[in-house]
C-alpha cells in the first residue's frame, strides 16, 4: 500500500465513521480501525503524520460534530480538512477575571498580563501593579485609577469595549485596563476553523496568523499589538490561562499556562496544548520533569518517533505560540488569510 493511498483509506473511514455517530464514540471506532489497518505496514507509513485527534478535545468544545470536507491549501494543494465550528467561549470554564477594581486588590482579584522582560511567566493584574505601572515601564503619564477613590479605570460597557479593545484605541478609552465579556458577543457568534486532516509539510514556512486552535475550542492567537495597546496607556488583561475577549474573535489566547493542557502520552512528553492552523500539534514548552524543548527550529518546531513532527508554544510572555508555520494552512472561512511565505523550512 503506498502513502498516498494509506492517507485516503484513513480519511475515508474517519469520514464515514464521523458521519455514522457522535463525535466520541466515532473518534473510537476510527482509531480502532486505523489500528488494525496497521497492521502489515511498514514502519515508514505507519509513520505518516496523522494529524489532530478529535477525542483530545474537550466536551463541549463544538457547536456541531466535526465534519471533513474537501479544502485547498493557500499554495493550491487540494485536500481533506476537518471542518470545527465553535461559539468563542472556552468549554468547561467561565473567563476571568481580568481587571482588579481598586489599587488594593489582590491576584485573586485581578488576571494577568506579559512581563515587561517579554519572556517567563505573565505577571499578576494587582491593584499594586495597576497603581505602580508608571515605574513598570519608566513612564509618569500612566495613571489607570482614579487618585481619590482608588478604584481601577476599566472598561464596564460593550461600547467601551468596542472602543478600546482594538489597536486604535479611542481617546476616551486611553488610560484603562481593558476587559470585555461573552455577553457582548452577537448573537448566534461562532468560528470556524478548517484544519488539514494530515499536515502537509510546505515547501516555505508560512507567517502566523491565527495560530491554531485550543483543546477548549477557542482561537490560538496570533501576536498582540503590544506597542498599540501600551501606546494608548491601556493593559489588555489576560485571565490567569493567558486569554481574553473581544467582539471579532471571542475569547481567544496569547499564551498558554497549563488551562488547556492534556496528556497523550506516558513518555513524560510536554502536555498538548492544541492544534496549529496546519495540522500539527502544539505543545507546552515544558515536559513532566519541567524541562524546556531544546533544539527547536525557527517554528518552535521539532521531530520524535512518537509524534512525528510538532510545536512547543513559547514562555506565555513571548507573545507568540509558534514562529511560522512548517505546513501548509487553508484559509478559515471566518478567519484571515495565512501570512505570505518566509524562508524555507530546516533540512530534516
Amino acid at each position: 500500500m503506498s502513502a498516498a493511498n494509506f492517507r485516503s483509506l484513513i480519511g475515508t473511514i474517519v469520514l464515514g465513521v464521523l458521519t455514522l455517530g457522535g463525535c466520541d464514540n466515532a473518534t473510537d471506532m476510527a482509531r480502532d480501525q486505523v489500528a488494525e489497518i496497521k497492521v502489515g505496514l511498514t514502519p515508514d507509513m505507519i509513520a505518516l503524520p496523522m494529524g489532530m485527534d478529535i477525542s483530545m478535545f474537550a466536551k463541549g468544545a463544538f457547536t456541531r460534530e466535526p465534519r471533513i470536507v474537501n479544502c485547498e491549501t493557500a499554495e493550491g494543494t487540494k485536500t481533506t480538512c476537518y471542518q470545527l465550528v465553535t461559539d468563542g467561549a472556552p468549554a468547561g470554564r467561565t473567563p476571568g477575571p481580568f481587571c482588579p477594581r481598586t489599587t488594593t486588590d489582590g491576584a485573586d482579584v485581578g488576571g494577568a498580563w506579559f512581563s515587561k522582560e517579554g519572556i517567563g511567566d505573565l505577571v499578576d493584574i494587582t491593584g499594586n501593579f495597576i497603581l505602580k505601572l508608571g515605574d513598570y515601564y519608566g513612564d509618569e503619564k500612566w495613571m489607570v485609577y482614579d487618585a481619590k477613590t482608588n478604584k481601577v479605570r476599566y472598561t464596564a460597557t460593550k461600547a467601551a469595549c468596542l472602543g478600546a479593545a482594538k489597536p486604535d484605541v479611542e481617546a476616551e478609552y486611553m488610560q484603562n485596563c481593558i476587559e470585555c465579556e461573552l455577553s457582548y458577543l452577537d448573537d448566534g457568534f461562532s468560528r470556524t476553523f478548517l484544519i488539514p486532516m494530515t499536515p502537509i509539510p510546505a515547501a516555505r514556512t508560512g507567517r502566523v496568523g491565527t495560530a491554531g486552535i485550543a483543546l477548549d475550542g477557542t482561537e490560538l492567537s496570533g501576536s498582540a499589538p503590544i506597542d498599540a495597546i501600551l501606546g494608548a496607556y491601556t493593559i489588555a488583561a489576560f485571565d490567569d490561562c493567558g486569554g481574553h475577549i473581544n467582539v471579532h474573535q471571542g475569547y481567544h489566547y496569547h499564551s498558554t499556562t497549563g488551562c488547556t493542557d492534556k496528556l497523550n502520552g506516558d513518555d513524560g512528553h510536554a502536555p498538548l496544548v492544541g492544534y496549529a492552523s496546519d495540522g500539527y500539534g502544539i505543545y507546552a514548552l515544558k515536559d513532566a520533569a519541567g524541562k524546556e524543548a531544546v533544539l527547536l527550529d525557527q517554528c518552535r518546531g521539532q521531530t520524535d518517533d512518537v509524534r512525528g513532527y510538532h510545536y512547543h508554544a513559547a514562555s506565555p510572555s513571548e507573545n507568540l505560540f509558534i514562529g511560522c508555520f512548517h505546513g501548509e494552512t487553508v484559509r478559515s472561512e471566518d478567519g484571515p488569510p495565512p501570512g505570505p511565505p518566509g524562508g524555507k523550512p530546516p533540512v530534516r
